[in-house]
């Protein structure tokens, strides 16, 4: 397989990583990746090359400490075991990333409001705060995301009938967790939400914010100025505001 790879000079058409001010020059006209130097760029092309090819499931790889790495999979073998508290790994990687729970460190550092996090992934996704961006676009409307598990949460809400969280007292299904871990609060009574104030606990969030505004004037009222009406939450409101306009 003959590859093309381009060095582009014009600095306007270099990309930038968003948290390094050097600049990616070294193209891969196969997949449009950019590298900083030719080294990094060289060991990428073996990915396309397929010279380190997984047997068992076709997977390719840079280089062959990768395919090693990999072939653990496969195996079960996890060689690298936490001090802390016994998790094993795969990749020794995969572990110093997991002792930072341990450690409490923060490597990774946001330029623009200092907040910190332990892996350069949660920086890479905290950056779209600042930026607005959303790389993650539904194939099936218009909206788009900063994060493909809210993708892929939207696509299952929204788009798919999927239901895969069962109740375990009734069997009702549900299509997120969230929606199954509020429903069991029916058959079990539960009473999460407290108050800061006093003892009175309660099941719902908007039980505990009508509380706080009517027993302890904590909070704000959302007013109807049509009806003189006030609610403890929008979404009252609002269903207040469409019934109105229904009738």
């Amino acid at each position: 397989m003959t590859f093309e790879v381009e060095f582009e000079a014009d600095s306007n058409d270099i990309t930038e990583h968003p948290h390094d001010d050097k600049p990616r020059p070294y193209l891969c006209k196969v997949c449009n990746r950019r590298f900083k130097t030719w080294h990094c760029l060289k060991l990428h092309m073996n990915v396309h090359s397929s010279k380190y090819k997984c047997t068992e499931c076709g997977k390719c790889f840079s280089s062959n400490h990768d395919l090693t790495a990999h072939r653990r999979i496969h195996s079960g073998e996890k060689p690298f075991e936490c001090t802390v508290c016994s998790k094993q790994f795969t990749r020794p990687d995969n572990l110093v990333r997991h002792s930072r729970i341990h450690s409490g460190v923060k490597p990774y550092t946001c330029q623009l409001c200092d907040k910190t996090f332990s892996e350069s992934t949660s920086l890479k996704t905290h950056m779209r705060v600042h930026t607005g961006d959303k790389p993650y676009n539904c194939s099936l409307c218009d909206k788009s995301f900063k994060q493909s598990s809210a993708l892929q949460r939207h696509k299952r809400l929204v788009h798919s009938n999927r239901r895969p969280y069962d109740c375990r007292y009734c069997g009702k299904l549900f299509k997120s967790s969230q929606g199954l871990k509020s429903h069991v609060r029916t058959h079990t009574g539960a009473k999460p939400y407290s108050c800061r104030h006093c003892s009175e606990r309660f099941t719902w969030p908007v039980q505990l914010q009508t509380h706080l505004l009517k027993s302890h004037d904590e909070g704000t009222w959302f007013m109807c100025h049509i009806y003189q009406q006030k609610f403890s939450c929008s979404d009252n409101l609002k269903t207040h505001i469409l019934s109105k306009i229904i009738a």
